[in-house]
Formats: C-alpha cells, sequence, structure tokens
C-alpha cells in the first residue's frame, strides 16, 4: 500500500511528533490522547503502537517500523525496515529512517493528520530529531508534543527519588554513545548518574564509574522493562552488581540486549527503595489474572486489576445470539413506543445492546426513552446505557444484582404510576429473581428474551496450554456458568493457580469440578471480588518477606516453572 492511498484526513495536512512515555499507557498526556483521537496514520515501533493505538480513532493506518539490533534490515543498507498496515494488508521493504520521514511528509501533504510517535520523549529521540528536521526543510507543518523519559520515569516507578532535600547534581548517560571523556566527568563529580544502557551492559558501565573514581561501594539500582508490568528492580553496588545479576540467572541469557535503567549514587534513594518502591510492591504485581469474560464486560474489572498491579486477560466463555423468535423482542420495543410500559429494567450490558440493535432497526434513537422510566442493574450497565443517551433513573444504592436492584424499586401505587407494566429484556437463561420480587411489588412483567447465551468458542491454543499449565497465577469467577464454560472449552485450570469465586453457589460449582477455591468475595459483586484478591496477593506477599523468602507469583511456584529471585 502506497502512502497515496491512505485515508484523507484534513485538507492541510499536520504532523505529530508524540512522545509516548516508557511504556505505561497511562502515563500519556493529554494532548497526547487528543492528537492520537485525531490522527489518520500512526508512525512507530510495534512497542509504541501497542501504548498508543487504544486512543487512536478506528480505521487509522499504522506504520510500523522497528529500529532495534533485532530488527530486519534492508539489504547494504543497515536500516529497519518499514512496513504499512491497513486492516488485513501488508506490505513491506522501504528502508527507514530516510523513507519513514518521506513517508510521514507525504501523508502530510496529502491532508493527513500524521502521529509520529516514539518511546519516551521526542527530544532525546534521534530519528525523530532527523524526522523533525526534514519536516522543517520541506515546509510541511509540525508540533511536538513531549512525552515521559524513560530516565526519568522508570526510576520514579521503581522506587528511587533522582534528588534529596540537598539537592544532589543529576547526571543523565547514554552508555551506548558516551566518549571516554562524558565516563570521566561523571566519575569526578559526586552526585547521581542514570544511565541508559542494556542488561548485558550493566557491568561494562559500571566498570567505566569505577575507572573514573566513583568508590565500589556505591549504590546502583537497575531496572529492566520500567513502568510496565513486566518490571524489575536489583538493587547492589557498582561492585556487586555484575555477580547479583549472574547469581540471578538474568545474564547470560538471549534478553541481554533488553534496555535497562540504571541509578547510581550515595544520594539516589537506593538504600530507602524498600520503603519508596510503591510500584512494584503492589498487591498482584505481574499476576497474570484471568477473566471470563467479553472485554466490553470487563473493562472496569480489568482497570480494577491493573491498578493492583495484575496483567488481565480476558477470556469470554458465552457468545451472544439473537432470540430464536424475534416476535416478542419486535412486539416489545413497539409497546415501549407506544406507551405500554412504565418501566424498563436492563440487568446487562448485553440486554442494552440488544435493544439499541432493534432501535437501530426501526430508525429509533434514546428519545423512545422519553416518558420512561429507566432501571440499570449496576454500573456498567448504566454507563452502556449513558453511552446511548439515556441516564438510568434507577441504579442499585448497595449491591449490584438483581436482589440489590429490587431493594431500591418503589411498590406500584395506582395513584402515582398511571401503568403497572415493566418491560425486561434479558438472557434466555436469567434466573427469575427479579420478575418474582417485582411482581411481588405488585407489578406486571413482560420477561422478554432479548438475546441467547451460548457456550464461546475456544480460546487460542497458547492460551488453554497457559490455563492447563499453570501459566496463570489467578482466575475471576463471575458465576457458576463461568466455570463450566471455561473448563469446557479451556480446560480445567492447573493447581497452581489461584481460584478466586464471586459467591458461595459459584464456589461450589468450582468444588465440584474439582478446583480449590482460595479467594471468596465477602458480597456478591466483581469489584469486591478484585479487592478480595488484591488482599489475598497482600497477605502472600507479607508472608513471604516476613519469612525472608523471594516474593513469587503462583504461576512461578509450578513443576517446572523457572524459579527467578527478585529484588524488593
Amino acid at each position: 500500500m502506497s502512502p497515496t492511498n491512505l485515508p484523507a484526513g484534513l485538507e492541510h495536512g499536520h504532523v505529530t511528533f508524540l512522545g509516548a512515555g516508557p511504556g505505561d499507557p497511562g502515563l500519556l498526556t493529554l494532548r497526547a490522547v487528543e492528537a492520537l483521537a485525531n490522527a489518520d496514520v500512526l508512525v512507530a515501533e510495534h512497542e509504541v503502537l501497542d501504548v498508543v493505538r487504544e486512543h487512536a480513532r478506528q480505521g487509522v493506518a499504522e506504520v510500523h517500523t522497528d529500529t532495534g539490533p533485532s530488527s530486519d534490515t534492508a539489504p547494504g543498507t543497515g536500516t529497519p525496515q518499514l512496513a504499512v498496515v491497513d486492516g488485513a494488508s501488508t506490505t513491506a521493504g522501504l528502508p527507514a529512517v530516510r523513507d519513514a520521514a518521506h513517508l510521514v511528509m507525504e501523508a502530510a501533504r496529502g491532508g493527513r493528520r500524521v502521529v509520529r510517535a516514539v518511546s519516551g520523549d521526542p527530544g532525546l529521540d534521534a530519528y525523530a530529531a532527523e524526522e523533525m528536521l526534514a519536516c522543517a526543510a520541506a515546509g510541511v507543518p509540525f508540533e511536538v508534543v513531549p512525552g515521559v523519559a524513560a530516565a526519568v520515569g522508570v526510576p520514579a516507578y521503581a522506587g528511587v527519588p533522582l534528588r534529596d532535600a540537598q539537592g544532589a547534581d543529576v547526571r543523565f548517560v547514554d552508555a551506548r554513545t558516551a566518549s571516554d571523556r562524558c565516563w570521566t566527568e561523571v566519575g569526578a563529580s559526586d552526585g547521581t548518574v542514570v544511565v541508559s544502557t542494556t542488561l548485558d551492559s550493566v557491568g561494562a558501565a559500571a566498570g567505566e564509574l569505577v575507572s573514573a573514581g566513583r568508590k565500589p561501594d556505591t549504590p546502583m539500582t537497575v531496572t529492566v522493562a520500567g513502568t510496565t508490568t513486566r518490571q524489575r528492580t536489583w538493587t547492589a553496588t557498582l561492585g556487586t552488581i555484575a555477580q547479583m545479576l549472574k547469581q540471578a540467572k538474568v545474564l547470560p541469557s538471549p534478553e541481554g540486549g533488553r534496555p535497562v535503567i540504571a541509578v547510581v549514587g550515595e544520594r539516589s534513594a537506593a538504600a530507602q527503595r524498600d520503603q519508596l518502591s510503591w510500584f512494584e510492591s503492589k498487591p498482584l504485581f505481574g499476576w497474570r489474572v484471568l477473566v471470563p469474560r467479553t472485554k466490553e464486560q470487563a473493562a472496569s474489572l480489568s482497570d480494577q486489576l491493573r491498578s493492583y498491579g495484575a496483567v488481565p486477560h480476558e477470556v469470554p466463555t458465552i457468545a451472544v445470539e439473537p432470540p430464536r423468535t424475534p416476535q416478542q423482542m419486535e412486539r416489545a420495543v413497539k409497546g415501549l413506543v407506544t406507551g405500554r410500559y412504565e418501566w424498563i429494567a436492563f440487568t446487562s450490558v448485553n440486554a442494552v445492546k440488544a435493544v439499541r440493535e432493534k432501535f437501530e432497526e426501526y430508525g429509533l434513537d434514546a428519545r423512545a426513552f422519553a416518558g420512561i422510566k429507566v432501571a440499570a442493574v449496576g454500573e456498567q450497565t448504566a454507563k452502556a446505557l449513558i453511552a446511548f443517551g439515556v441516564k438510568p433513573d434507577l441504579v442499585p444504592s448497595g449491591e449490584q444484582s438483581a436482589a440489590g436492584l429490587l431493594e431500591d424499586w418503589p411498590p406500584y401505587d395506582p395513584v402515582f404510576d398511571p401503568i403497572d407494566r415493566v418491560f425486561l429484556p434479558r438472557a434466555d437463561i436469567a434466573t427469575e429473581t427479579l420478575v418474582a420480587g417485582l411482581i411481588e411489588l405488585g407489578w406486571e412483567v413482560d420477561d422478554v428474551t432479548a438475546y441467547r447465551t451460548v457456550r464461546a468458542s475456544p480460546p487460542p491454543a497458547e492460551t488453554r496450554e497457559a490455563i492447563k499449565g499453570g501459566g496463570f497465577d489467578a482466575v475471576l469467577f463471575t458465576s457458576s456458568s463461568t466455570v463450566r464454560n471455561l473448563v469446557g472449552i479451556a480446560g480445567k485450570p492447573h493447581n497452581v493457580t489461584v481460584i478466586a469465586c464471586i459467591g458461595p453457589a459459584t464456589a461450589k460449582t468450582a468444588e465440584e469440578h474439582g478446583l480449590r477455591v482460595d479467594v471468596m468475595a465477602p458480597e456478591p459483586s466483581v469489584h469486591k471480588l478484585a479487592e478480595a484478591l488484591a488482599d489475598f496477593g497482600a497477605a502472600r506477599r507479607a508472608a513471604a518477606l516476613d519469612a525472608g523468602d523471594p516474593v513469587t507469583r503462583p504461576s512461578e511456584r509450578r513443576p517446572g516453572a523457572r524459579r527467578r529471585r527478585t529484588t524488593t
């Protein structure tokens, strides 16, 4: 695909050189998110695209350009390859960086809004600087959106402040390009030194600093995969760091070329890292948690798990299909428009989606809800309604369930309620709790099958193997059906995996399938379930520290798993 075939945007194009930060998508600035939402073309390395694409609009064209030493290179040039991806079509073969700059400018000249995203900050990226100069020379308008530089962001996530109350000098060194004079200058100072290097070059960088005058017992921290949930930090001294990495079995290894940030200095707070390591000490740090839900259903739950340091992995166990006989749903929607109902109650995001699709089929929109009271069973369902343009009148003040909804539902009053009927669109396998409760409150209920739930297709082989082989640290079961369906499509989770259940009925089903239940939510709420798992992880971590044992994840204790020591 040529640049001239990229999607059109503004009449006059524009290039935004954007800093994506060191790895955590949460470190993107508000201005960066705004620029991504308006982009027609994204140009970045694969890892950077993973950080920024969530904020890009649908249909944006992606240009992958890998600049690392392992990148494929154009014959005879030593420069990395560039590939344009738009949907399923991919073409490659253009040598970067010169050609990346050319494509960026040509796309901008064609009226496209181009975002050139780079890791860290654009001002510290040599390729970005070269492309900015090319744009300036060609008269292509551009702007720069700064990002968090790895040399600053990674130490903050590692719990290593770079300055103390005395305001120590801070020097930044790129070990890959540093000259002898540079090492001599930083070695002669007594300030903090932040070194950008690779894992297998840490020992050499430490040796350079010692040779330049730094004492071998000067504290040093080394952080790999900084600001991500794969982050690991080691604390040692200039004289012992190489041996520590060897003992930790990190080196030698195929991962030796991974970039790291090292911090050196008496006043770099390395000695206080036990108290300041806020990121790696999160209760579920690095845990791979299986969430048997779709991405849409699991959105807020996955966000909550990430706040605890976990890496959620959504695996849908059910698929949603239209009802076998749609006539009942069609009559109910028509009744909604003609004033048949006083209330409509939504018990799931899928119910909102089913009604919305039927509305669109009839050319209706949210205005059809005028004069009708709307209830939502919980926060996620309410958000789906708001996205549809409908603000619910009733959301449970307590437990987010059918029982919680009934607690707040008003009884039918013929004086104040001109109509006594409730429209309840829901799944074919829904329980009768809400129907029975509404009838007891004096309401007539049209219980309508809006969609059917069927067992989802099996997940990819890699995911199935991780489930059965102990590759996940925990799994959250939010209903008995998620237990049955997950075991049915993917197999039984390994016995090292922590099993967390939303309530006694779900726990009973898990035990019937031979699973050991480790965590139970104090009340039937997915957020309380995640909270309970975090408490479990925190207690497990505290017990390991009290015993003087390394802090490991459950999956690291399975037979055959590589045991690695972590410095906390």
